[in-house]
């Protein structure tokens, strides 16, 4: 297959060229990009993903509202049958607000990423076959748009591994819902050194640089500012100029996060709007900030004890260093 992107159409849509021309990178990143993004999987990607006990997906549900999840197994729960195709044989866990939403041809964003070793890698696509056991989801097929790697910054050390005692715990998980952050949800976000945020966007034109996108964002604890039970701010650091999460929510505000309590297991599921600050006190004050996002919640689901997998945290992002935290 052809290494880097062989289509003549550019692998950014407008809002990602947008921002890029804002920032003035926009022919450095188009040119990087037509090296490193493919329309399908290279080799060394298919493999990683088939060692990987969790996975990031970034989808909308039926109302076309995004959300941020994660699904996981044992070794060996992702395959990928050829280059184009990632098949997963999980179901969506307890509370998943996307679980209703699976369905063939849903655009996904995919986000692999094995934090004891920092390594990630990035696909967009949509949703192929699916296989059901009566109502229940056995396996899944996702077919790739784009996929490409992303660099190690900003990204905690932890070890997170798949446990069978959890996930016979994880079946009797409790949901709540909510339109409000309440005091838990709140410390929960205050004190994270990691989040998963989902985006979308798809234009009038069908273009292979649309879809969802799921994406990490890491900081000291403390980078997440609550301003009041519907609302928080966290920083845009400096990345790999693809722009994929920001060029989404310059044309579509919608967007859904995902806080993962790694001692607990809880999964804090979060869907609204988001909004892209580009000047200010609030900015000019927090070291290695780049821009910064505020987040306005429509509803939260909280799953508790959902997430089925032993971890064990490492250490900090040494590009931390450079960074500050709102306190």
């Amino acid at each position: 297959m052809t290494e880097g992107w062989p289509h003549e159409s550019s692998p950014f849509h407008k809002g990602e060229q947008e921002i890029q021309d804002r920032v003035g990178v926009r022919d450095r990143a188009e040119k990087l990009a037509r090296r490193v993004v493919r329309d399908h999987m290279p080799d060394q990607h298919r493999g990683f993903y088939e060692t990987l006990p969790f996975l990031l997906l970034g989808s909308t549900d039926q109302t076309g509202r995004p959300w941020a999840s994660v699904v996981a197994g044992p070794e060996g729960f992702i395959s990928s049958p050829n280059p184009r195709c990632l098949k997963i044989q999980a179901a969506p866990l307890p509370g998943d607000p996307l679980a209703e939403a699976l369905a063939s041809g849903t655009p996904v964003g995919v986000l692999g990423i094995d934090p004891a070793t920092r390594r990630r890698n990035r696909m967009t696509g949509e949703i192929g076959k699916v296989e059901r056991q009566g109502s229940e989801i056995e396996s899944f097929e996702i077919d790739v748009t784009q996929a490409f790697g992303n660099c190690p910054k900003f990204i905690q050390t932890r070890d997170i591994r798949f446990s069978d005692e959890k996930n016979s715990v994880n079946k009797t998980a409790t949901v709540e819902k909510g339109t409000v952050l309440d005091a838990q949800a709140q410390d929960l976000i205050a004190t994270a050194d990691t989040f998963f945020i989902a985006t979308t966007f798809k234009d009038e034109t069908p273009s292979q640089a649309d879809g969802s996108d799921v994406s990490h964002r890491g900081g000291k604890p403390g980078f997440v500012k609550i301003e009041n039970n519907r609302s928080f701010l966290f920083p845009d650091f400096v990345g790999n100029n693809h722009f994929n999460t920001l060029g989404n929510i310059q044309l579509n505000s919608k967007a859904g996060l995902l806080f993962i309590d790694f001692a607990s297991g809880d999964l804090l599921y979060l869907t609204g709007h988001a909004e892209i600050i580009w000047e200010g006190t609030e900015l000019s004050s927090f070291e290695g900030a780049q821009r910064l996002v505020r987040f306005n919640l429509d509803e939260m689901v909280r799953s508790r004890r959902a997430l089925p997998l032993q971890i064990s945290f490492g250490e900090y992002s040494p590009f931390l260093a450079k960074t500050g935290t709102w306190n």
